[in-house]
C-alpha cells in the first residue's frame, strides 16, 4: 500500500500540474491562475507537510466529551526539544540576575553611594518587568480551527447568527474608502447570508458616510454575486484589483475575464463617485440653500431633506458634539429561501441565473450626542450599536472590525465558530481574537509595523493560560460575555441573566433581549421595523440612557480608559470566561497602519497612557478575582505597568552626559566585572528571544525591528505616558489621546511618501536628545582612549561603556531615519553624519584635555592609530 508520504507527494503534484495547466490573461497585465494554487489551503491540507516546531497536544483521542464526536478545532504545542531548554534558559537568567544582585550588594559603590542606589533601584525594576514577561510565556499553545469538522457538525441552517460591528469617526483621518471596502467585503462573506448583520457606526455623524453607504448598498448587489460566482478572494475590490498576480478556484473560467473586465470598471466609477462625495454634498446644500434666502446653511440630503446629523456648515444641534441619533436600515434583512439572479441580457451583461444574490442585512447609526456628555469615544460607540442590534438581530455573537480591516479571507466569520460551538468547553468561550496584519508597510518596516513579536509571540503564549487579551479588532464575542454575564462554568442552571434593575438601563424591549442573546445556536430572525421599534431605539441611543445604569462598568465595553479593549477583555476574563487565539492562512482580517513616525508614536502612546490608565483603576490585576489564572494575572499586571520601566531606561540613556563633566564616575566597581555581568545577562536575553523566534514563526527581522521600536518608545512616548498619568493622578483631569491619522500623503508613484514625511512634535525631542548624548559618549570614550593611552585602565573602561552606547545608536537608527525625512531615502547620509559627528566630539575631547598625556604630537599620534585600527585593534 502507498505511504502517506506518497499520497502527499502525488497529490502536491497534481495540485502543482493543475495550477499550471491554465493561465487566464486579464486586462492591465495581470495574470490568474485558474483551479487550485499550490500554495491554497487546498493544497496545503493535502501536502500534510511536517511541523518541526509544533506537535499535536493530547487531547484525550481528539473527541469531545461526548465520546463520540470529534473536537472542531486541534491544539498543538511546543516540541519538547524547544520547550525544555527555552523554559531552562529562563531559569539560568533568573539565576543569573540573582547572583548579579548579590555580587552588587557585596561591592557597594562608596564613592558614589547615590548612583549605585539608583543604579540598583532600576537594575531591580528591569529584573521585576523581564520576570512579569516572561512567566505567561511558560507554556505557547497553538489551536487550529477545523472548518471541515464544523461542516460535518453545522450546515449553513444551524451556524448561528452574528452581528458585525464597524466604527468610524472622520473621514478625513479615515478615509471613506477603507471603509467602503470593509463593508463590501463583509456583505461578500462566506456565511450564511440570512445569518448575520453589519452595522456600521458613524461617530462624527456625516452625510458623507450615510451616503457612502447608500453607494455601498447599490454596488454590492454587483460585487457580491461576482465574488460567489467567482470565489473571489480576497472579497475587498481594492485589495483584490491591486493584485497583479492571482489564483483562480471558481468553477467558470470561461466567463471570469468578460465578468472581471466589467466589474472592475463598474468599481473604478464607484470610486469615482465616493471621492465626489463631499463636493456633490457641498453643491447640493448650496443650491437647495440658495433658494431659502435668509434661512441656516443647511446639509441637504438626496432626497430633499435636511441632514440631521452634523452639517458641513455646522450649527445648533447640527454640529460634532449637538446632533440627534440616526438609526436607518439601508439592506432589509433578507429571507430564508435563495434568490437566483437573472441571466446575461442586453441590459445585463453578467449571468447570475445559479447565483445567490441575496444581501446580508445593512445598518447605518449615528448616536445621539448632546453637550455636557462624555460620549466615551469609541467605547460608547460600541455599547450604543450592542444596544440598537440587539433590537434589530439580536444575534448571540457579534464581531468588531476597526472601518480599515476588511475580511481578507471569506472564510473568516466560519474559523472562530469552530472555537464558540466545540463541544467540549466552548460556552465558554467568551470571545475570539484574531492576529492584526497590516497591508502597505514599507518593505523594511521600519517602525515595527507588523508586531508580530506581540501577535503571534505575546498572544499565542497567552493562548496556553486563560487566553490572549481583546486587541480592539477583529474580535468575535459571545454576546452574553459583553453584557458582564457569568460563564456556565459558574453559573448555576435557571439563573437570571438580569441580575438587579436598572442594571441595562430601563428599556424593557433591550431587556427582555437579554435571555434570548443566551441562546448559543440562535438565528437571525427579521423584525419590522415600525413607529413602536423606532422609539425604542431613538431612546437606547440617548446620551442619558446609560444614567445610572451599569453601562461601561460591568456591562460593555469599559469607559474611561483610553485602551478600552484591553480594560474590557480584562473584565470579561476575571469572570472566568477563556478566550481563544486564532490564526489562519490566508489571514482572516487585514487593515492598515501608520508608516508615518509622528502617527506611529502617537498611536503607541494611546496604548501605553491607557495601560497606565489600567492599572491606576478599578481594574487592576492585583485586586482582580480568584477566577483569573494566576499567570494570567501576571500577564495583565505586565501589559498595565510596562511604560514604568522605561523612566529608568531613559535615565540610563542619559547618564553619559556625566561622562563628559567626570573623568572617572563609575556605577559600580570593579567596572570591568560589572559590564561582564551585565553583557552576559542582555545576551540570555537575546538568546531567549531566539527560542521564541523559532516557536512564534517570526523572522530575526521581525524580532530586531521589535527589540528596536521598543527603545524608540521607551526614551520619548512610554515615558511621556508616565508623566500623563502623574498628570492626572495630581489633577485629577482625563488624558486625551489624539485619533490615529488614516490619511496618507502617499501619490501614485511613491507609495511610501508618508515614510518621509517629517511631522515635529515635542514627543520627538526626547529620543532626538538621547541620540545626541549617545553620540556625544561615542566621540567622548574614544577622546579619552586617545588622550590617556588604549592599554590603560581608563581607556578600557570608557571603550567597554561605548559599546553600551553603539548599541544604543543602533536601536534608535530607525528614528535617526525618520527624522531626516527625504534625507533617508539615501541612509548613507546618516552614517557619514554620525562619523564626522563622533570625530568632531572626539577632537574636541582632546584639545581640552591634552595637558594630561604632554605633548600635542604625541596624542594626535594617539588618535590617528585609534581612527586606523578601531576600539578592537587597540587592545
Amino acid at each position: 500500500a502507498p505511504t502517506s508520504a506518497t499520497l502527499a507527494h502525488t497529490m502536491a503534484a497534481a495540485v502543482t500540474r493543475r495550477s499550471n495547466a491554465l493561465r487566464v490573461d486579464v486586462p492591465g497585465g495581470e495574470a490568474v491562475a485558474v483551479s487550485v494554487a499550490a500554495d491554497s489551503p487546498v493544497a496545503k491540507r493535502g501536502l500534510g507537510a511536517k511541523d518541526d516546531v509544533w506537535v499535536a497536544a493530547d487531547e484525550g483521542g481528539i473527541m469531545s466529551g461526548d465520546g463520540n464526536r470529534p473536537l472542531l478545532f486541534r491544539t498543538m504545542k511546543v516540541k519538547g526539544s524547544i520547550l525544555h531548554p527555552y523554559r531552562f534558559l529562563m531559569l539560568v537568567r533568573l539565576v543569573a540576575v540573582v547572583a548579579f544582585f548579590k555580587w552588587r550588594v557585596e561591592h557597594k559603590n562608596q564613592d558614589s553611594v547615590w548612583l549605585w542606589t539608583a543604579s540598583m533601584t532600576a537594575d531591580a525594576w528591569f529584573g521585576f518587568s523581564w520576570l512579569l514577561n516572561q512567566l505567561p510565556k511558560l507554556n505557547p499553545i497553538k489551536r487550529v480551527p477545523d472548518l471541515a469538522a464544523l461542516a460535518d457538525r453545522h450546515d449553513d441552517a444551524t451556524l448561528p447568527g452574528i452581528d458585525v460591528f464597524v466604527t468610524t469617526v472622520d473621514p478625513v483621518d479615515e478615509p471613506v474608502l477603507y471603509t467602503v471596502n470593509t463593508i463590501l467585503s463583509i456583505l461578500a462573506a462566506d456565511y450564511p447570508i440570512d445569518n448575520y448583520a453589519c452595522y456600521i457606526s458613524d461617530d462624527g455623524g456625516t452625510l458623507v458616510h450615510y451616503e457612502a453607504m447608500v453607494q455601498v448598498a447599490s454596488f454590492a448587489a454587483l460585487w457580491v454575486p461576482f465574488c460567489r460566482k467567482h470565489c473571489v478572494e480576497p472579497r475587498s475590490p481594492e485589495s483584490y484589483f491591486g493584485i497583479k498576480t492571482r489564483s483562480y478556484i471558481g468553477g467558470m473560467a470561461g466567463e471570469f475575464m468578460r465578468d472581471h473586465r466589467r466589474v472592475r470598471r463598474e468599481y473604478e466609477e464607484f470610486k469615482v463617485r465616493i471621492d465626489s462625495l463631499s463636493t456633490t454634498i457641498r453643491q447640493r446644500s448650496d443650491a437647495y440653500n440658495s433658494r431659502n434666502k435668509g434661512g441656516v446653511s443647511a446639509t441637504w440630503m438626496a432626497d430633499g431633506t435636511h441632514w440631521p446629523g452634523t452639517w458641513v456648515e455646522q450649527a445648533e444641534n447640527h454640529r460634532r458634539g449637538q446632533h440627534a441619533g440616526i438609526v436607518q436600515v439601508l439592506l432589509d434583512h433578507p429571507s430564508c429561501k435563495p434568490q437566483l439572479g437573472s441571466p446575461a441580457s442586453t441590459d445585463n451583461p453578467f449571468d447570475f441565473s445559479n447565483i445567490d444574490t441575496r444581501l446580508p442585512m445593512l445598518v447605518y447609526i449615528s448616536r445621539e450626542k448632546r453637550p455636557g456628555y462624555d460620549n466615551q469615544k469609541k467605547a460608547g460607540a460600541m455599547n450604543v450599536m450592542l444596544r440598537v442590534s440587539a433590537l434589530l438581530s439580536n444575534a448571540p455573537f457579534v464581531i468588531n472590525f476597526d472601518c480599515d480591516h476588511y475580511i481578507n479571507n471569506s472564510q473568516a466569520l466560519r474559523a472562530p465558530m469552530c472555537f464558540m460551538l466545540d463541544p467540549h468547553d466552548g460556552q465558554n468561550t467568551a470571545f475570539v481574537q484574531f492576529p492584526q496584519r497590516f497591508d502597505d508597510i514599507d518593505p523594511t518596516d521600519r517602525y515595527a509595523n507588523h508586531n508580530r513579536v506581540f501577535f503571534d509571540g505575546t498572544m499565542l503564549a497567552l493562548n496556553g493560560l486563560q487566553g490572549p487579551t481583546y486587541l480592539g479588532t477583529g474580535t468575535m464575542f459571545r454576546r452574553v460575555s459583553l453584557y458582564g454575564i457569568e460563564p456556565p462554568r459558574y453559573r448555576a442552571e435557571n439563573t437570571k441573566l438580569v441580575r438587579k434593575t436598572g442594571e441595562f438601563g430601563y428599556s424593557t424591549s433591550f431587556i427582555n433581549s437579554v435571555p434570548d442573546a443566551a441562546i448559543q445556536d440562535r438565528s437571525i430572525t427579521p423584525v419590522l421595523v415600525d413607529e413602536h421599534l423606532r422609539k425604542d431605539l431613538a431612546t437606547l441611543m440617548t446620551c442619558a440612557y446609560e444614567d445610572g445604569s451599569s453601562w461601561g462598568r460591568d456591562v460593555g465595553w469599559v469607559y474611561n480608559i483610553a485602551t478600552e479593549d484591553v480594560v474590557t477583555g480584562f473584565r470579561i476574563h476575571r469572570q472566568g470566561w477563556r478566550s481563544m487565539y486564532c490564526s489562519m492562512e490566508p489571514a482572516a482580517f487585514r487593515g492598515t497602519a501608520p508608516i508615518n513616525l509622528t502617527e506611529r508614536l502617537y498611536q503607541v502612546l494611546r496604548w501605553s497612557g491607557g495601560s497606565l490608565e489600567v492599572f491606576f483603576s478599578h481594574s487592576n490585576a492585583l485586586i482582580a478575582s480568584r477566577r483569573l489564572h494566576p499567570l494570567q494575572r501576571i500577564a495583565y499586571l505586565n501589559m498595565s505597568t510596562y511604560p514604568i520601566v522605561t523612566v529608568f531606561i531613559l535615565s540610563y540613556n542619559f547618564f553619559p552626559v556625566m561622562w563628559l563633566f567626570s573623568e572617572q564616575l563609575y556605577i559600580q566597581r570593579p567596572f570591568g566585572m560589572y559590564m561582564g555581568y551585565r553583557v552576559a545577562i542582555i545576551a540570555m536575553v537575546h538568546l531567549i528571544g531566539m527560542f521564541e523566534v523559532r516557536w512564534s514563526g517570526i523572522t530575526l527581522l521581525d524580532w530586531f525591528r521589535n527589540e528596536q521600536f521598543y527603545m524608540i518608545g521607551a526614551t520619548g512616548v512610554y515615558p511621556t505616558a508616565v508623566l500623563y498619568m502623574l498628570l492626572k493622578l495630581v489633577t485629577g483631569k482625563g488624558i486625551y489621546f489624539r485619533l490615529t491619522s488614516k490619511q496618507t500623503e502617499a501619490c501614485s508613484n511613491d507609495k511610501f511618501a508618508d515614510l518621509y514625511t517629517v511631522r515635529w512634535v515635542p514627543l520627538l525631542i526626547p529620543t532626538t536628545a538621547v541620540i545626541i548624548v549617545n553620540v556625544a559618549a561615542v566621540g567622548a570614550a574614544i577622546g579619552k582612549a586617545a588622550t590617556w593611552g588604549f592599554f590603560t585602565d581608563e581607556a578600557r573602561h570608557a571603550l567597554l561603556g561605548m559599546v553600551f552606547n553603539m548599541g544604543i545608536l543602533v536601536l534608535l537608527y530607525p528614528f535617526a531615519l525618520g527624522i531626516m525625512g527625504k534625507w533617508a531615502k539615501r541612509p548613507i547620509i546618516l552614517l557619514i553624519v554620525l562619523v564626522m559627528a563622533i570625530s568632531v566630539v572626539g577632537l574636541l575631547y582632546v584639545s581640552l584635555h591634552a595637558p594630561y598625556t604632554g605633548e600635542w604630537s604625541q596624542v594626535a599620534v594617539s588618535l590617528g592609530r585609534a581612527s586606523l585600527t578601531g576600539p578592537s585593534g587597540s587592545g
